[in-house]
């Protein structure tokens, strides 16, 4: 079995914030040359989640009020007792830091409207990271 692994670095420009990375992905996996196997998308962030799903600004935008409503940044969070951001480690930790896709024929498999974007839940931030580890034959 073949593993390939490349970073992907991005700042981010809004509190909340939806960054499209489906090309740099998708460009990873031909790199990688690996014709059938996984492509994991993983963010090694405690305030920020890795997700799939349609790229249309309304529906972005649902996405983040969605998150807002379910983890308030005002909720009586034990954390924000000793750092402000209990509501991103919240959200970040039930969404998640990872989404796993197959290779086939050396594509990234994806559906239609997926397109895979980092959420960022405590920004701006000038500095944050995607690891991308395509494994297989």
């Amino acid at each position: 079995m073949k593993f390939y692994v490349k970073e992907i670095t991005l700042r981010t420009t809004s509190k909340y914030q939806l960054i499209d990375v489906t090309s740099s992905v998708e460009g990873i996996v031909r790199e990688s040359g690996i014709r059938n196997g996984l492509c994991l998308v993983f963010a090694p962030h405690a305030t920020a989640a890795i997700i799939a799903n349609e790229h249309e600004y309304g529906l972005m935008n649902d996405i983040v009020n969605k998150i807002k409503s379910d983890f308030p940044e005002n909720g009586k969070w034990q954390h924000n007792l000793i750092d402000n951001n209990a509501h991103a480690h919240l959200a970040s930790a039930f969404i998640g830091a990872s989404r796993v896709f197959p290779v086939i024929n050396g594509k990234l498999i994806r559906g239609t409207w997926q397109n895979i974007f980092l959420v960022e839940m405590d920004g701006p931030r000038s500095y944050r990271r995607i690891l991308v580890e395509v494994l297989g034959e």
